[in-house]
């Protein structure tokens, strides 16, 4: 628009050149100067001076929509910017474990970017040539596009893969339905939970992944479960996050039932403040009532669900403070069970030089009502729990695969060696607790909850 004013400028001033080299004057008696001018080209350009504004106007009509146009385009990319930024963050913590994904995540994730990928692509074309912010705009939604395509890819903690097999077990149990074919399983006698009326392990099912803890991948030890007193209401469940230190528990979630809990809409949370402070991935869920080892300490604690009164009792002679917890899970030196027959302890004392260390508890005092001695160290063993009397224990087996390799017989004193394997997807099993109620078996491990089911030989 400048060059343009410029140019009637120069015409105007062509113009008063030419008149001036044309014209006479004189003063009057006042002062005044009379001028006349002699106008020797008469014809002035008018209809140039006419293109001239209308073509300006064209350009300054044109020039605004281009501005406006820019203004929305800008508007469009920091929108876009923002999102990636959120894309970047959510992709960052997939790649770090921070998040619990499944398919629909990278799914979600993948018309998010391929959505991005179209807007970028009509501003290019719109702008008609290279912006440098489009351009970096572009590369860094590419980048992350195949960042997300490499992860779903490996999938560490395989969940996809589970998934796919279930998927696919699902309809080979279709398949036969509809073939009216029913698969040749070996014959066993109904389960009959809550008695024991059978003999010792013999089977553990592979894991069954239920979900992510809420607090996420960060909370790597902790315990969960579903009340493990006999008869006790079973649609409930909790989930005990360890903090980050991966020794203290100050939090218990409650959720109402296994749809809340995958949800992660907790009815309930009970804070465990100051001294009440839990220690260690050994805590139990018994008669509404959690039971663990006090923070900094060989106290036993139990704290009312419904009342969130926290009592305490010192267990005699037992060590803490990793004197002598489960060789790959820390500050568990004392381990509380529950089973079919009530309220166990499991922990170690220097009389016993670190020896495993059995002892039947009185669920409303805490009190210690019959204790028995094992030759099994407990440093050398990853975990360990009760099953109708009999304690069980587990050690490494090699990667991803550890086994039951001991039991302990409190009705007869007898010990007995074992080769039972369970199937790991994480490297720790952090906590490792059985419910009489279902014959299951509750894992927490690097932040993931899981489940087994057992099989036990029948009586004869």
């Amino acid at each position: 628009m400048f060059p343009l004013i410029i140019l009637f400028l120069r015409i105007y001033q062509n113009q008063a050149a030419s008149l001036i080299q044309n014209s006479t004057g004189s003063l009057d008696a006042y002062g005044v100067c009379h001028c006349s001018v002699i106008h020797l080209n008469s014809n002035f350009p008018v209809d140039h001076m006419e293109s001239l504004e209308i073509a300006n106007r064209n350009l300054t009509i044109i020039v605004n929509e281009k501005i406006t146009k820019i203004h929305s385009y800008e508007s469009t990319v920091i929108v876009y910017m923002e999102q990636l930024k959120g894309l970047t963050r959510r992709v960052e913590a997939m790649e770090k474990g921070g998040l619990s994904y499944t398919e629909l995540d990278f799914e979600l994730i993948k018309l998010e970017i391929k959505e991005m990928e179209n807007i970028i692509l009509q501003l290019k074309t719109s702008l008609n040539g290279s912006n440098v912010i489009v351009d970096t705009l572009y590369q860094e939604i590419s980048n992350i596009s195949v960042m997300v395509s490499q992860l779903e890819v490996y999938d560490n903690n395989n969940v996809l893969v589970i998934r796919r097999e279930i998927a696919e077990l699902q309809k080979r149990l279709e398949e036969c339905q509809q073939n009216n074919s029913k698969p040749n399983l070996p014959s066993l006698p109904p389960a009959h939970y809550g008695t024991c009326d059978h003999g010792h392990i013999v089977n553990i099912s592979k894991p069954y992944v239920v979900q992510q803890n809420l607090l996420g991948a960060s909370y790597k030890s902790g315990g969960w479960g579903k009340d493990s007193l006999l008869g006790a209401d079973q649609n409930t469940f909790w989930v005990a996050p360890l903090s980050t230190d991966i020794r203290t528990m100050n939090y218990i979630y409650r959720y109402a039932s296994y749809n809340d809990l995958l949800l992660y809409k907790y009815t309930a949370s009970a804070n465990l403040i100051g001294s009440n402070y839990g220690q260690g991935a050994g805590m139990i869920m018994y008669n509404n009532t959690m039971y663990y080892n006090c923070h900094n300490s060989n106290n036993l604690c139990k704290s009312n669900m419904k009342t969130n009164v926290v009592e305490r009792l010192a267990l005699r002679d037992a060590t803490y403070n990793n004197r002598f917890s489960y060789s790959s899970t820390p500050w568990q030196d004392i381990d509380l069970a529950a089973d079919e027959e009530g309220l166990w302890v499991i922990y170690a004392t220097e009389k016993e030089g670190g020896k495993i260390v059995i002892s039947k508890l009185v669920a409303n005092t805490l009190e210690v009502k019959q204790t028995w001695s094992t030759s099994l160290y407990k440093p050398g063993v990853t975990n360990a729990f009760m099953v109708c009397g009999v304690l069980y224990a587990t050690r490494i087996y090699r990667t991803k695969m550890e086994e039951i390799f001991y039991m302990y017989d409190t009705k007869t004193g007898k010990e007995e060696n074992l080769s039972i394997p369970i199937e790991k997807m994480m490297d720790t099993m952090h906590s490792l607790s059985y419910n009489p109620n279902d014959h299951k078996l509750y894992m927490y491990s690097e932040g993931f909850l899981f489940t087994y089911d057992l099989t036990f030989l029948p009586n004869k």
